[in-house]
């Protein structure tokens, strides 16, 4: 019967115990302000339960009520301890008899076990435990020899102590797998709300990069497009579920993609590769990127993704060209300057003579186009010099009308020889800007001429000015004439290139450093065999 009431006594401590537990898994709120002392009260109150359960033998009073004593000092500490112990001594004294062992027992178990603790609070609760029974079992060994407490029975001694011994475990085993489980828990709240948090930054940069991201599996498909492909190339997430990397590729950079793929996949090294490719946007232009592609290993060790990070470097590419435009022109000039020092002077005798020499010989023969050769070598090395010697510029205020309306004024007789018409579009009735008249005459004299000579049969040159923005004005000049091939049109401006037969390719060139330095920008259209837009824009003054 005895070992029953045990066993009662051991199962009522183990909910007892357990249900508090339980219950803090599920509810989220602010700590109690001093928890400890609570904890304390709550194992007091078991201590009370415990009692009411105890076992009574030959007026002593016997129960497990120094477990939860033992596991509130080994894990809060002496002062929740204390609280317990006081409400498990105050609930003996009212039930039962035989005051002076609890009351001795109880002080001398209250003082050793806060000594103890100050040494062993280092150590890890579990051990505090081991600890604290064994102290206690002397404890309660010298009460029973001092009082003479049942001595002759010692199997009930064993019993109880084996009963607080088993409470002990049982406190000890439900409380450290509730932390440990407690632990386990929080750490995968924090595992997983890092994981989140990271993810986040990750689709944040993902999501807002102007780069393209791109991930190809081993099968070389892709199996993630970034956002920034919509706005970069056009296409709608939806189309590029359906489209490979090598629909997207130019012809002529598909080969060079795929063998540095595949030797990347076949690699056991992940070692990053830089490339350059064309990809095409959803409008038809090509766009040139440079691409950091970065091989990911799995599980076995095997490279098994690729992850590709594309620039856009157009703006690298036109900064590039400018450089090497601005290089080209300076060597241009440097050879002008050299070039137009040592013919001008010989070239000057040779048509003095020349034409000294036509005077007195009327009927030679050849005279004439020898003379306007000359004059073209002159022309050309005037150009020349216009190109390697920095004019001083005398900036005025100048309406854009009036500028063209003189230059069409001088080329009307040419293009009415050539059965030309010029047809003039004016948007305003004045266009002021800041510039150096005749430079910038300069620059409309050359695309007229030009325009005029793309159009041996005659036609119409359109000649357009309007305001395009409160500051700018645009100038185009459409002609009728035999067009430019898209593919040569970057190349108009260069240094001695031109797509006439005797062209020398300056008088383009010279126009565009003008623009360059009235602060403005030339374009170009064209198509073959239907004509030429050129669009001129200059800031207008205030």
């Amino acid at each position: 019967m005895i070992l029953f009431d045990y066993l009662v006594n051991l199962s009522i401590f183990s909910l007892l115990v357990s249900t508090p537990l339980i219950i803090r898994s599920f509810i989220k709120q602010t700590p109690l302000k001093k928890v400890q002392i609570w904890v304390g009260v709550y194992a007091g109150i078991v201590s009370i339960i415990l009692i009411l359960l105890a076992v009574k033998q030959q007026g002593y009073s016997y129960d497990i009520r120094y477990a939860p004593v033992i596991l509130v000092f080994a894990y809060l500490g002496p002062i929740p301890g204390i609280v317990t112990g006081i409400l498990s001594l105050l609930t003996r004294l009212g039930s039962n008899g035989n005051w002076l062992p609890a009351i001795i027992g109880w002080a001398v178990i209250m003082f050793v076990f806060t000594i103890l603790h100050i040494y062993l609070r280092r150590i890890a609760p579990l051990i505090r435990c081991v600890a604290f029974f064994g102290t206690y079992i002397v404890l309660y060994m010298c009460t029973v020899f001092t009082f003479h407490i049942l001595l002759n029975q010692p199997l009930f001694h064993f019993q109880y102590l084996l009963f607080v011994m088993l409470g002990v475990i049982v406190g000890g085993l439900l409380i450290e797998s509730n932390e440990r489980l407690r632990r386990i828990v929080t750490e995968r709240k924090y595992m997983e709300r890092t994981l989140e948090e990271s993810e986040l930054k990750y689709r944040l940069i993902a999501e807002n990069t102007s780069d393209l991201i791109m991930v190809l599996d081993g099968d070389c498909t892709v199996s993630y497009f970034s956002p920034s492909h919509q706005y970069v190339l056009g296409y709608q997430a939806y189309e590029l579920e359906h489209m490979g990397l090598r629909e997207l590729l130019h012809p002529e950079d598909e080969g060079i993609y795929m063998i540095a793929v595949e030797r990347m996949f076949e690699s056991k090294e992940s070692r990053s590769v830089t490339m350059e490719f064309r990809l095409k946007h959803k409008d038809g232009p090509w766009i040139e990127f440079e691409s950091h592609c970065k091989p990911v290993k799995g599980e076995v060790n095997r490279i098994e993704h690729i992850v590709i990070i594309s620039r856009d470097i157009s703006e690298r590419r036109k900064a590039e060209e400018i450089l090497l435009q601005s290089e080209k022109l300076s060597f241009a000039g440097q050879l002008a300057a050299g070039v137009a020092h040592e013919i001008r002077n010989p070239l000057t005798t040779i048509k003095g003579f020349l034409s000294l020499y036509k005077k007195e010989h009327a009927s030679l023969k050849y005279s004439d186009l020898l003379l306007s050769e000359l004059e073209r070598i002159e022309i050309i090395t005037s150009e020349l010099l216009s190109l390697a010697k920095p004019q001083a510029v005398q900036l005025t205020r100048t309406d854009v009308k009036e500028l063209l309306e003189y230059i069409v004024e001088l080329l009307s007789p040419q293009a009415h020889m050539n059965n030309i018409q010029f047809i003039k579009v004016y948007g305003e009735s004045c266009f002021p800007i800041t510039c150096e008249q005749t430079r910038l005459k300069q620059v409309f004299l050359n695309i007229l001429k030009n325009a005029i000579e793309s159009m041996p049969e005659g036609g119409l040159i359109q000649i357009s000015l309007h305001k395009e923005a409160e500051e700018e004005c645009l100038v185009t000049i459409k002609d009728q004439g035999c067009g430019i091939p898209e593919e040569l049109l970057a190349k108009l401006g260069q240094p001695f290139y031109s797509l006439k037969e005797k062209g020398t390719g300056l008088g383009l060139m010279i126009s565009h450093r003008i623009i360059e330095q009235h602060n403005g920008s030339i374009n170009y259209q064209s198509k073959v065999n239907e004509g030429t837009l050129i669009e001129i824009r200059l800031p207008l003054a205030e």
